[in-house]
């Protein structure tokens, strides 16, 4: 379990406690951050998902998810915001017309899509993921929302690797508000 430091409320207390180290997956010298056991607990889900709605500047019209993992988190999210869910997916996936975007991972590249009339010019929109590895899926996310006419207010994310230095991804692409739950 990843160790936790004194300085957070109890339940980023509870989120740490709940999230597993994987040493060596997917490969040697990983250490995969496992949310399962977080979410095998109601305690743990329910700690998340208020711990991420606090985060909410404002009133929010959507909560944008990303494939997969951003979707257990987003749709609850959505509901005790009282806004609409919009899922951001991989291609093939949607019905209809959609929006690509393709973004540089570290280990090659991937597209997002999102359906061309989910969101209208001006909706308010609050991105909810996961974690914050890289900053490549959120950074695409927001190109899509920009393509779109929607207002990015903020980026929450249950859990940012730190190490890996999203921030910065996010920075350079113009988002200047967001947040972690939890910082790794």
């Amino acid at each position: 379990m990843t160790t936790v430091p004194q300085e957070h409320n109890a339940n980023q207390r509870l989120i740490l406690d709940l999230i597993r180290d994987v040493p060596d997956w997917p490969k040697p010298g990983v250490v995969f951050k496992d949310i399962t056991p977080l979410l095998e607990r109601p305690e743990g889900l329910r700690a998340s998902i208020d711990e991420l709605v606090a985060h909410a500047p404002g009133p929010i019209d959507v909560v944008v998810g990303m494939e997969a993992r951003g979707f257990i988190f987003a749709a609850p999210v959505a509901l005790e915001l009282g806004a609409g869910f919009v899922p951001v997916r991989k291609p093939g996936k949607l019905p209809g017309r959609v929006l690509e975007q393709q973004f540089t991972l570290e280990y090659g590249h991937e597209t997002l899509t999102i359906l061309h009339d989910s969101l209208w010019p001006g909706a308010r929109v609050m991105v909810v993921d996961d974690i914050l590895a890289t900053g490549g899926t959120v950074a695409a996310t927001a190109a899509l929302l920009k393509k779109l006419g929607a207002q990015l207010v903020h980026v929450a994310v249950l859990m940012e690797l730190g190490f890996l230095g999203g921030r910065g991804v996010l920075d350079a692409a113009g988002i200047d508000s967001y947040s972690a739950v939890v910082t790794v």
